[in-house]
């Protein structure tokens, strides 16, 4: 109680020295409590509009077939269903001008079971009397220059707009789309003839059940009345279990952001604390000398601390639950889903809670050397700092609360293999910065004394005691490797996009090219551009469902390869190995091979769900269930955009199953914008049916889509790249009191202001430089480890974004340290000097 009375009297005095500690605690818990908040107000706000985005209680959906009679029935035994037919097709200006990729949805009159269709020139529904009536999203108005009012052509039919999309009330759970909404009737879609044996398309049954119905009760009765119907049943708690993915492992990105602010911020503590302490030396010593022991003065400035720390939490955690009722507003229009606001006290608890631990585990270190500060620290100058020494007891505690700091992420991850690799990285950067700083202070004590006085001032001032190249080199160093890893990620994904783009790769894909008009289509691309390679490979869709005996739903697959038994996947058949694979392990099938079912397998998902050549997976196709035996292994090149499965069966395993051909077109030479759309126009008029996919408008697409997502990445790294700024300033101004001293004897002994402003400047210089070069390789390093080693993809390195950043961490190291060099000059040396 008594070191408590006394740690009130102290902290009346003011936070003088703690405006940074308190900032960087705020920061970070701020961060942290805001993504959690808005995380958890749109998982929310998803799980209450479920059924809206969901379209009803419960979805079944079927690829490339109907549900039959059977399976009908029991839908319509479980309460109101409405039928929903997706695909994709080219919608054409009637003179043929000019034409667009389409999503297609054809509804029946039941829908929409749930939610409002909202069209903008009014009404909720499409108007039964009139079947060629069509309602789009205002992208294809303004794609093709058309009014409400006006037709378009869309296969076989001619459909009227009827209006524009304002809402659809399902659109979330159709997934990602590459082309315009365009919603038809039933009857709209049979006029169009696009249905043909084989087409891709997606049947969706949405069921509104009675006033207390269990969806999951009629979702787990389906699977087991109809265990090899193939379909994808999905409840009202999981309407969109794509989007649900996608937040939580945006926010998981974003915390990390902020445990990074937090980590980064904890050197600004250690640094704040440090320096706190190092003012309050002679009071230390006043208190050892009468009779204080060294516990009481531990506990006297942990409870100090702490309560700033819980000063700086409680300012954050206000901050992280404002700002997501404040964003909410102005982003409703933004965010895929309403974001149920309101105020969620686990996530701010969490993040008290990383912010606590933080200012525990960088403080106990600067604590644990004033204990051996003695009596005798009152005779000597005020110069000196505190012990060196920290006691083995406070430097375990500190290890034993960073490694509790480090589980609690992992623990606390969506995907804890991720927060593994983001604590390993956290931590070997620390260490290195370490050795980083001990080399760069080593390479100064053992650098040759040169003749100039400015350049001997600077490189001394590198490896005196006390200097600051340690927490320069580590606040500054953190934050430069996260600005060049991202600025290099998004730089190599980039490139992979936009100009990775092989040379000899298809300038088109051609979707739902009916087998028996292959030959005459194939015929007229030829004669339209003779010098173009076609490639045309058979293709069905299918769903995964068991692998070497063990059900779908039962297998642990590698993170990076689950994707594959999410849904429906493309799956062909062939006579001989596709190009551009390449068998690594069992042999290819023989030609006329009639035997049981085979199938060759992408060698890295083969090993990410650990299926081996001889094993054996089911594939639900059109129904129904096809066994076959994995007979080879291979390696795919996906980059060179050629036609490619992960899946390709022996011809013998679909004998008589209707398909459709996938073609592409490729241009001997560069590509000519007329050319491609002179081949659109004439394709789509003579095969209206056939769906023209233009690889680079799609290209341009996902780019679009990366670039958002980048820059909202870079926003919320600003987050931790504040933080070390905040650092770095706090460090220079640690070593305010030593950079006086210096100064003052230094202009009392002739020294010049220009000698010192030149000395100092060359001292920033070098730390920024050695900083620098530091983040720089650590960056690109990581840079890499995330495209290649998680994203498996082909890692570009930038470097003129990685010297940019280079370039702005010597500029800022040299501007803050300035910065506060030049208040020092202007200190008059008397009162200094009588202090001393």
């Amino acid at each position: 109680m008594t070191a408590l009375r006394f740690a009130v009297r102290e902290l009346r005095a003011g936070l003088n020295g703690f405006i940074i500690f308190l900032a960087l605690i705020a920061l970070g818990v701020a961060a942290i409590a805001a993504v959690g908040s808005v995380s958890r107000a749109m998982t929310v706000g998803l799980a209450r509009e479920g059924a809206n985005i969901l379209g009803g209680d419960l979805s079944v959906t079927l690829v490339q077939r109907q549900a039959n009679p059977e399976e009908r029935r029991f839908l319509d035994a479980a309460g109101k269903v409405s039928e929903i037919a997706t695909l994709r097709g080219m919608a054409r200006k009637t003179d043929g001008s000019d034409q667009t990729l389409v999503e297609i949805k054809a509804v029946d009159g039941a829908y929409p079971l749930t939610g409002t269709l909202d069209i903008a020139s009014g009404g909720s529904s499409l108007d039964p009397a009139r079947p060629l009536d069509a309602v789009v999203d205002s992208e294809l108005l303004i794609r093709l220059g058309l009014q409400v009012g006006d037709s378009i052509d869309l296969g076989s039919a001619r459909l009227r707009i009827a209006g524009a999309i304002a809402s659809e009330p399902d659109k979330l759970s159709t997934g990602l789309g590459f082309g315009p909404r365009l919603l038809i009737s039933r009857a709209a879609l049979d006029a169009s003839q696009l249905l043909q044996p084989g087409s891709l398309v997606q049947w969706a049954y949405r069921v509104r059940l009675p006033s207390g119905g269990d969806p999951i009760a009629v979702s787990d009765q389906a699977t087991k009345d109809f265990p090899e119907a193939g379909w994808q049943v999905r409840t009202r708690d999981d309407a969109s279990p794509g989007l649900k993915r996608s937040i939580n492992q945006f926010a998981q990105y974003l915390t990390l952001v902020g445990l990074a602010a937090l980590i980064v911020g904890g050197v600004g503590v250690a640094n704040a604390v440090g320096a706190f302490l190092d003012m309050k030396r002679p009071v230390i010593a006043t208190l050892r000398s009468l009779g204080a022991s060294a516990r009481f003065v531990v506990a006297l400035y942990f409870i100090q601390i702490m309560a700033i720390a819980l000063v700086g939490i409680v300012i954050g955690l206000v901050i992280g639950a404002l700002v997501p009722l404040i964003a909410l507003r102005f982003l409703v229009d933004v965010l895929p889903v309403g974001a149920e606001t309101g105020f969620y006290p686990s996530e701010l608890a969490i993040a008290a809670l990383f912010g606590l631990m933080t200012a525990i585990s960088f403080a106990l270190a600067p604590l644990g050397r004033i204990r051996d500060v003695k009596p005798t620290a009152l005779f000597r100058d005020v110069a000196s700092g505190l012990p060196a020494r920290i006691r083995p007891a406070f430097l375990a505690a500190a290890i034993a609360s960073a490694g509790l700091l480090a589980a609690l992420s992992v623990l606390l991850a969506y995907d804890r293999r991720i927060a593994m690799m983001f604590v390993v990285a956290m931590g070997g950067s620390f260490v290195l910065l370490r050795l980083v700083g001990f080399l760069v202070m080593l390479a100064a004590r053992r650098a040759p004394r040169p003749r100039s006085t400015e350049w001997r001032f600077a490189i001394g001032n590198i490896h005196r005691p006390g200097a600051l190249t340690a927490s320069v080199v580590l606040s500054l160093g953190l934050g430069l490797t996260l600005l060049v890893a991202i600025a290099l990620i998004d730089g190599s994904l980039q490139r992979q996009l936009t100009r990775s783009m092989p040379d000899n790769g298809p300038s088109f894909f051609f979707l739902d090219v009916p087998s028996s008009q292959i030959e005459p289509f194939s015929a007229f691309l030829t004669k339209e551009v003779p010098s173009a390679t076609l490639e045309s490979v058979p293709m069905l869709r299918g769903r995964i469902v068991s692998v070497g005996g063990v059900a779908a739903a039962d297998l642990k697959p590698a993170p990076d390869q689950a994707w594959v038994l999410q849904g429906d996947r493309g799956v062909t058949f062939s006579a001989i190995v596709p190009k551009n694979s390449r068998l690594v392990a069992g042999d290819w099938w023989p030609a006329g091979y009639a035997g049981p079912p085979l199938v060759s397998l992408e060698a890295r998902v083969a090993e990410g769900l650990g299926v081996k050549v001889g094993d054996s997976l089911v594939v639900n196709v059109l129904g129904r269930p096809v066994e076959a035996k994995i007979a080879n292994l291979r390696e795919v090149d996906w980059e060179s955009l050629a036609i490619n499965f992960v899946m390709v069966f022996s011809p013998n395993a679909f004998t008589g199953a209707p398909y459709t051909v996938l073609t592409t077109l490729a241009y001997p030479g560069a590509a000519d914008p007329a050319l491609e759309a002179r081949v659109m126009k004439d394709a789509g008029a003579a095969f209206p049916g056939i769906t023209a996919v233009r690889v680079r408008e799609a290209l341009d697409r996902i780019s679009t889509i990366l670039g958002q997502l980048m820059l909202a990445i870079r926003i919320a790294s600003s987050v931790a790249l504040a933080a070390s700024v905040l650092v770095l300033g706090g460090a220079l101004a640690a070593g305010h009191r030593r950079r006086l001293h210096d100064a003052v004897i230094l202009k009392t002994l002739g020294a010049t202001r220009r000698q010192l402003i030149t000395a100092f400047s060359l001292e920033y210089g070098l730390l920024g430089l050695a900083t620098a070069t530091f983040g720089v390789l650590a960056g690109s390093l990581a840079a890499w480890g995330v495209v290649a080693g998680v994203m498996k993809q082909t890692f570009h390195f930038a470097p003129m974004s990685a010297l940019g950043a280079a370039v702005a961490a010597v500029f800022v190291t040299l501007v803050l340290g300035l910065a506060g060099t030049w208040r020092l000059l202007g200190q008059k040396a008397a009162p200094v000097l009588r202090n001393l």
